[in-house]
């Protein structure tokens, strides 16, 4: 950008930066695309910098040449900014009637708008690594519009710690040291066990909020006058239960998609 400011060569419309972001859920795929884009609205390479997120059921429409049409209207809105379409995968995934593919017709639609519209919408695409490796070579075109991958990776313990933290100190709730090692050890079970389904940031939103409630409930049965201002507001060892064999399998496993 500095370059082109120093030759006085136009920047507005005249870069191309549609991206593949893959990683598992909860890994900040939305939050860095959203951050991209306003940087390339202060750079001047988008007018707007908006985020306009999508997925399947955005894009497609339940009748021929109803999709083209409920696709470029998606577009439209994202004109000037980004185009996030959320696993993006699943536009080639089923789908298929007897009278076309809709998951096609919008990929064919996206890629003719990318062509007439250089420059003036980025299209980020997110999903699963392999599931976004398989719609990239669903059809010829898409690898050569997308000539840039972020690759997410899971949270270490260590930084998933560190977002429990994070969110328990924006809810106004401290935590004791045993609750420290409880909430570790925890996170630790959920991440030795993790699949390709882990939800990452989202899991741990999850946990804080259930550690909030079971808090909540265990002040519900003492007394007024054992319920002190340090108290409602102090996360204990007790409010966070470990995991059982039940609460495994339906942390670890995820109904798989399906589209018809």
């Amino acid at each position: 950008m500095k370059y082109y400011k120093q030759t006085q060569r136009p920047i507005l419309n005249n870069f191309f930066f549609h991206t593949v972001l893959v990683g598992n859920p909860g890994t900040g795929k939305t939050t860095v695309a959203r951050i991209l884009a306003q940087i390339f609205r202060a750079l001047g390479i988008l007018e707007r910098g908006h985020l306009i997120e999508t997925d399947r059921q955005g894009l497609i429409a339940g009748y021929v040449g109803q999709t083209a049409i409920k696709t470029s209207e998606k577009i439209d809105e994202a004109m000037g900014g980004v185009l996030f379409i959320d696993e993006a995968y699943s536009l080639t995934q089923s789908g298929m009637t007897a009278t076309g593919d809709f998951g096609a017709e919008a990929i064919q639609t996206i890629l003719k708008r990318m062509e007439d519209d250089r420059g003036k919408f980025f299209v980020f695409v997110a999903g699963y690594p392999e599931n976004m490796q398989a719609f990239l070579k669903a059809n010829p075109g898409l690898t050569s519009r997308f000539d840039r991958t972020l690759r997410f990776e899971d949270y270490t313990v260590e930084e998933l710690m560190l977002i429990a933290q994070k969110m328990i100190q924006d809810k106004s709730f401290k935590i004791t040291k045993e609750g420290l090692e409880a909430l570790k050890l925890h996170l630790k079970n959920l991440y030795t066990h993790r699949d390709k389904h882990f939800g990452n940031a989202r899991t741990v939103r999850s946990l804080v909020e259930d550690i909030i409630k079971k808090q909540n409930l265990r002040l519900a049965n003492l007394a007024m006058t054992e319920m002190s201002k340090k108290k409602q507001n102090l996360i204990e060892n007790e409010d966070i239960t470990p995991i059982t064999s039940e609460d495994k399998s339906s942390l670890y496993q995820r109904k798989p998609i399906g589209f018809s």
